[in-house]
């Protein structure tokens, strides 16, 4: 007889590592390739995404859509991302649990010292790899936008950018807005 607590068919280290991830105390903690990681952004950080989500969120409401920083699980992977803001659709937002990166419309990732190369190669890769059609790149280091587009196994296909700050990049439909990066 199998219970709850019967280990002897083993434990499968991808669930159990999310499970975890989803019980830790505090609502801002990663794993990236494997490596628990707690997000704590600074108030410059927030303030980029601040700027992003404002100019963005008239266009989201009126496509039926929610922007925050909901997660987002990559099954089959050691990675449960939680980015600066993703755009969702209501509906799938309405459910409370973790969403996949192609259910996105959108995602933004504001880099921090800390974080720069991950959200500039792991997770670029990644979230491509899982379909999220638009990637949005706010290099604080670099202080450059970069738009990627066009997810493939391989990565993404379309690269609009970098583009220093100041300069407008357009996000393609269903958003078709510009954004002013001259706050960044």
């Amino acid at each position: 007889m199998t219970t709850a607590h019967d280990y002897s068919y083993g434990i499968d280290p991808e669930h159990a590592l999310k499970y975890a991830i989803q019980h830790h105390s505090g609502d801002r903690t990663e794993i990236v390739e494997g490596i628990i990681t707690n997000v704590t952004p600074s108030w410059a950080h927030e303030r980029a995404a601040k700027l992003i989500r404002r100019q963005i969120e008239t266009r989201v409401d009126e496509l039926g859509c929610a922007e925050g920083s909901g997660n987002l699980d990559l099954p089959r992977s050691p990675n449960w991302y939680v980015p600066d803001i993703a755009v969702v659709p209501d509906e799938l937002a309405d459910g409370g649990g973790a969403l996949l990166p192609d259910q996105t419309l959108l995602i933004v990732e504001v880099t921090s010292e800390s974080s720069a190369e991950t959200d500039r190669v792991v997770q670029r890769k990644r979230y491509a790899e899982y379909g999220a059609p638009l990637y949005l790149l706010v290099d604080r280091m670099d202080k450059t936008v970069t738009l990627f587009a066009g997810p493939g196994r391989l990565g993404y296909t379309e690269v609009d950018g970098p583009h220093p700050f100041g300069t407008p990049v357009p996000l393609p439909e269903p958003f078709g807005i510009d954004l002013d990066t001259s706050g960044l």
